[in-house]
């Protein structure tokens, strides 16, 4: 006999699959959209994504490193 723990994880990762496909086909987004190269890069044309959707915080520069072939001080 198949003991519960070897099949649960089985059965827990089909769910989750299925739920993924039923997630995915009930969308309600007909057009998916495509990327166009343009001559700034790439943009979005079509698609369910709006412009404010997606929201990427501000970069964090990096602190200075010492030069290549310098100790660094400290």
């Amino acid at each position: 006999m198949v003991r519960l723990r070897s099949v649960a994880p089985l059965v827990a990762a089909a769910a989750l699959m299925a739920g993924a496909f039923v997630a995915a086909s009930n969308a309600g987004c007909a057009d998916p959209g495509r990327i166009e190269r343009t001559s700034d890069g790439y943009r979005l044309v079509g698609g369910c994504v709006a412009p404010g959707d997606i929201v990427v915080p501000a970069a964090v520069p990096a602190p200075p490193t010492a030069p290549v072939g310098e100790p660094a001080k400290g």
